[in-house]
């Protein structure tokens, strides 16, 4: 069975593994991934991430919790296969009045919307995430 939507499975996985309180969250590696890691990690809302693998890379995303609670507390696709959402660098939303971010592909690669914001582009909105 093919995967439509790998970025919708890797929000999925995330969002079971913090409710289930897993340590560490295993997905099937790309570079697109590996970036939206990269986003989460510098953001403060997971602890890290590493890929493994020779042939069939796989990331390993450690997860961030305070407490019991899990730092994630919610994760959104928002521009999906069926339908794409772009915005220009003067539209990027705020996520749950700036207490969230959102995950824009630029030109520039994969950033959060205040970066994007500061390097003034725009893009296909991925995800939200609070």
């Amino acid at each position: 069975m093919s995967m439509q939507d790998p970025i919708s499975d890797m929000l999925t996985r995330l969002r079971n593994g913090a409710m289930s309180r897993q340590k560490e969250v295993a997905i099937p590696s790309s570079k697109m991934k590996a970036s939206i890691a990269k986003v989460l990690e510098d953001e403060g809302y997971i602890k890290s991430f590493r890929v493994e693998g020779d042939v069939k890379k796989t990331l390993f995303i450690e997860m961030k919790y305070q407490g019991r609670r899990s730092v994630l507390e919610g994760l959104e696709r928002i521009s999906k296969p069926s339908r794409r959402l772009y915005c220009g660098c003067k539209d990027i939303p705020k996520v749950k009045d700036g207490l969230g971010i959102a995950i824009i592909s630029t030109p520039r690669g994969i950033l959060s919307g205040a970066e994007a914001e500061k390097l003034n582009v725009g893009g296909e909105i991925l995800c939200y995430v609070w």
